[in-house]
């Protein structure tokens, strides 16, 4: 069984939202509680609970006769990422805000001594650089959607944490499809540098300039590949 820890519930969910958003059960598709039961191998019981919370996400939908798969429209795609340029870059401000003077200076003195948070972006930025190198797209997938949780978390603001959070989980798919154009993640890998750049020096304005520009650019090109791949 490939559930076995915490919430069952909380894991089948976690299991049906991302194949939804990466296609795995395709726009249209009908979901059923024995059919979901007999691919999973779990109880109707945490199936249940997931669909409903499916619905609340307005991934599925009721039909009386299963749940229909409406997963992420090019409108919502569209929408998700207009909301992410006006929020992230507040995210990035506020990180910004809460590093100390002190780290800051060690930051830029030793480029190795950072305080925990640039340390944890350093990091970040590297990882994508050795996974740019191996050509590995789904951990640049990964990396990228790192960066940009932490600088979330970094921001210590709870509305923005909730409301950004499920929104780079909807991105996912067309997150990777970005990412495998190497044009697009040469540019991904300069602008996220150049925002750790920002907040090391202590910029909230350019820092969260430089991302509301950030998921702007992210977003055409992520527009373009939901009209390649729907």
């Amino acid at each position: 069984n490939q559930f076995k820890t915490t919430s069952l519930a909380d894991q089948v969910f976690e299991k049906l939202e991302n194949d939804i958003i990466q296609g795995v059960y395709p726009r249209g598709e009908i979901l059923t509680e024995l059919k979901l039961v007999d691919q999973l191998g779990v109880s109707r019981t945490p199936i249940r609970e997931a669909l409903r919370r499916l619905e609340q996400e307005r991934l599925i939908e009721d039909t009386g006769k299963g749940s229909r798969v409406v997963g992420i429209t090019e409108e919502d795609l569209e929408d998700i990422m207009n909301i992410r340029q006006r929020i992230e870059g507040l995210a990035a401000y506020y990180a910004t805000k809460n590093m100390t003077p002190e780290g800051l200076a060690a930051y830029y003195a030793t480029k190795n001594m950072t305080p925990e948070g640039l340390a944890q972006l350093t990091h970040i930025a590297d990882l994508q650089d050795f996974y740019f190198d191996k050509g590995d797209a789904e951990l640049l997938r990964q990396v990228d959607e790192q960066f940009h949780d932490t600088i979330c978390y970094l921001s210590k603001r709870t509305v923005i944490v909730d409301t950004l959070l499920p929104l780079h989980r909807k991105t996912r798919r067309y997150r990777r499809i970005s990412m495998e154009d190497w044009s697009r993640t040469i540019n991904t890998r300069k602008e996220h540098r150049a925002i750790l750049d920002a907040m090391a020096s202590g910029n909230a304005d350019l820092a969260e300039s430089l991302m509301a520009k950030h998921i702007e650019n992210a977003k055409k090109h992520m527009l373009g590949g939901f009209k390649n791949h729907g």
